[in-house]
């Protein structure tokens, strides 16, 4: 009897080993899990997780060791002067750009950047910067021409100034490869009747296919490139309340679209 029992003990593998093993493969479990939701990352969740964790260890958790990591590797340079080109700070800003549904997208190329400073020297230059600006979005770099410098009042004729102005854009404009470029023109809200206007739509559409007939006057740019539009008095970005505001609304808008917009999705886009 006593040999029996003796020999059944030896069979008995001692199995204390599988509970260390289990709580290592729990904590592995919980770590993966910390860095998926590390890379999902969604503040008020994020506070939530790392004020249950510093709850559950009794102390400091893993991720406020990794935000003072990351502190301490994205402090600011010791001197900011150093800093001396806004637009390499912007150009580093808008080099990755995200969605609001988390997915990530390309910003505007550097040649872009580019194209926007050549057009600022060009305007700084010619003491242009309270009637030409320009603006870089995801959409591209916007030209906004004031109309004042381009047209008279109820005219869709370009002034004798405003042509040289036009030429100089088109020959930055002349990119190779090239780009496509969507001419749109608005106006205020005062209404027009007259013999060749019968409303703003038909005035801001002609003073936009006038400023792409002299683009197309210079032979590096061709047709197929283009799109124009009038948008009337629809599209305001400043309150037609005032004389200033309707100033503002009475424009040209060139937008110069990255390499990666193809013609149909501009074409879709511009319909609606």
């Amino acid at each position: 009897m006593s040999a029996r029992r003796k020999k059944h003990d030896e069979e008995h593998v001692d199995e204390s080993w599988l509970l260390p093993y289990a709580d290592m493969l729990t904590l592995l479990l919980a770590l993966f899990i910390i860095l998926f939701a590390m890379g999902q990352v969604d503040n008020t969740r994020y506070e939530s997780l790392k004020s249950a964790l510093n709850e559950a260890l009794g102390g400091t958790s893993i991720l406020e060791q990794s935000d003072s990591l990351e502190g301490e590797g994205t402090s600011p340079p010791e001197d900011a002067a150093e800093v001396t080109d806004l637009d390499e700070v912007n150009d580093a800003e808008n080099d990755q750009q995200t969605d609001l549904d988390g997915t990530s997208q390309e910003g505007p190329s550097e040649d872009l950047w580019e194209l926007q400073r050549e057009l600022n020297r060009y305007i700084e230059e010619q003491g242009l910067s309270d009637r030409l600006t320009t603006e870089i979005g995801m959409d591209g770099l916007l030209i906004t021409i004031n109309d004042n410098i381009l047209f008279d009042s109820g005219s869709d004729s370009l002034k004798d100034e405003a042509r040289d102005i036009v030429f100089e854009i088109s020959d930055m404009l002349a990119t190779d490869p090239p780009r496509y470029i969507q001419i749109s023109g608005h106006t205020d809200d005062n209404p027009i009747n007259t013999p060749q206007f019968q409303s703003n739509w038909s005035l801001s559409i002609s003073r936009a296919e006038n400023v792409l007939g002299f683009f197309l006057m210079n032979d590096r740019l061709n047709p197929n490139q283009f799109i124009v539009a009038g948008h009337g008095e629809y599209k305001p970005i400043a309150s037609n309340d005032t004389e200033e505001g309707r100033q503002q609304n009475r424009r040209v808008e060139i937008l110069i679209l990255p390499f990666n917009v193809e013609r149909e999705r501009l074409e879709t886009e511009f319909a609606e």
